[in-house]
């Protein structure tokens, strides 16, 4: 048992120092859940549930934006994230008649290699862990503006000799008006729980409500969205220690405009040409997390860019949550459908 709760207890520290932005909100168990597989969605800002856009990678958030006019495509990500760890997957669209379609999807993330102590620091080994998600997605459109989808995740995670299953649902909808380019969303994201544990403890599914809003104004070429996360709780205090350049005592920030921004992210994207797009993000809770690991100026931000045709599509994503780590994120994406005719 001991051991158990000694590999288990250094894994978890590693992930919550791998994964900080994400690990802030009073749980670090399954954080990894929000992690985007999209570069454009993580250039703007890492969360987005409202963007329609003929790309599989930017639906992956939402399962009510995929749909049949995504039929055959593929794509496959990969990231390099903060502490040596790399994440990739790959997925999957195909039509279900005229009004359906259904998705599938595997992605992997790797922590690199960690070392195992003991509760008195003496190193016993090292050991990699990792998680799994394996998910299914059907959306289905019940007019001509609004899609439902459901997507069913079989979840695993190995730490040493020791693995946890969990199975979760997200639920989505989206109202989409092509008159006014107006998108509106809203997911229950993370719906399920456990069904094997590492030891006696439950570890929580970070179980979430979230809203979304995607628009063009006229021919303004530049698509805005807000993102509405962690509306399950208003309050997301958090410690305020600077840059992390000084020996400052941290102090806790919870106003109400800090909760506010905390809970939206900002992106906008340029869609003057259906050949290429830029996107650029802003996460104030990325931001705001950083400040107990020395953040950098640009610390919140991110920046996508990529080229597309109707065969196939590449995009990259890079952004600094804090001055110690650069993180880089790539897609590409395959049309089946138009290649094979």
């Amino acid at each position: 048992m001991n051991i158990i709760k000694r590999t288990i207890t250094a894994a978890a520290t590693a992930l919550v120092a791998v994964l900080p932005g994400w690990a802030q909100d009073g749980s670090s168990a399954y954080n990894w859940l929000n992690i985007t597989s999209s570069s454009k969605i993580y250039g703007l800002g890492g969360l987005n549930i409202s963007l329609v856009d003929d790309d599989l990678s930017s639906a992956a958030q939402n399962p009510a934006l995929v749909g049949p006019e995504l039929s055959g495509q593929m794509t496959v990500n990969y990231m390099r994230y903060l502490g040596g760890s790399n994440f990739a997957g790959v997925q999957y669209a195909r039509a279900a008649g005229e009004h359906g379609a259904w998705r599938a999807s595997l992605q992997y993330f790797g922590y690199g290699s960690m070392k195992e102590t003991l509760p008195d620091g003496t190193v016993v080994g090292s050991f990699s862990p990792k998680d799994v998600s394996f998910s299914g997605s059907y959306s289905h459109d019940f007019n001509d503006r609004l899609r439902g989808g459901i997507d069913l995740k079989f979840l695993y995670s190995g730490y040493a000799d020791y693995t946890a299953i969990a199975l979760a649902t997200d639920i989505g909808l989206n109202y989409y008006n092509p008159d006014r380019d107006l998108s509106l969303s809203v997911v229950a994201a993370n719906l399920g729980g456990q069904i094997k544990r590492f030891d006696q403890a439950y570890d929580r599914l970070p179980f979430d409500i979230r809203l979304g809003w995607s628009q063009t104004f006229g021919t303004f070429p530049v698509r805005f969205s807000v993102t509405a996360w962690n509306l399950t709780k208003w309050k997301l205090p958090y410690y305020d220690n600077g840059d992390g350049s000084t020996d400052a005592e941290p102090q806790l920030k919870d106003s109400f405009v800090s909760n506010l921004f905390r809970h939206l992210v900002f992106g906008a994207d340029l869609i003057s040409s259906k050949n290429f797009y830029l996107g650029l993000g802003y996460n104030y809770k990325m931001r705001t997390d950083m400040s107990t690991y020395k953040r950098s100026f640009i610390s919140g931000w991110s920046l996508a860019g990529g080229i597309r045709t109707s065969k196939f599509g590449l995009g990259l994503a890079l952004a600094q949550p804090h001055a110690g780590g650069t993180t880089f994120m790539v897609n590409l994406n395959l049309n089946f459908s138009e290649l094979l005719n």
